[in-house]
């Protein structure tokens, strides 16, 4: 079985529709990437057009933007506090897109995409 990114035959009723074709090879999809916290590795993902996309896996460190000082500092996570996605992915640990994390500097809002773009991007929210 494939995931699958097309139609999956039904209404919004509910009812059923007839498919008139098979699944394409540019209609499927990938298992998602749980991004955890700890030592630094990446995948590199091969995509439509010959693209390359940096997975990461697991990251130690962090691009921190200080709003009141104007500055960006590399700086390690510590915890994953909450994540607004799911509670499950908080208490593994999981960092996805707006995923708050304690970094040395205090609490961060992470901005970036983790499993597209391969580094954690973040805002300081508190000290």
């Amino acid at each position: 079985m494939s995931i699958w990114h097309r139609d999956r035959g039904r209404k919004v009723t509910g009812g059923m529709i007839k498919l008139a074709r098979k699944k394409k090879k540019y209609e499927l999809g990938r298992l998602p990437t749980y991004t955890k916290f700890g030592k630094e590795v990446v995948k590199f993902v091969r995509t439509k057009g010959g693209k390359k996309k940096i997975r990461a896996l697991s990251v130690e460190f962090a691009n921190v933007l200080d709003p009141k000082a104007k500055t960006i500092k590399k700086v390690k996570i510590l915890s994953v506090v909450e994540n607004p996605d799911n509670p499950q992915l908080t208490r593994r640990g999981i960092i996805t897109k707006g995923t708050t994390i304690r970094t040395e500097l205090g609490l961060v809002k992470v901005t970036s995409r983790p499993s597209q773009c391969g580094v954690v991007s973040g805002i300081l929210i508190e000290k």
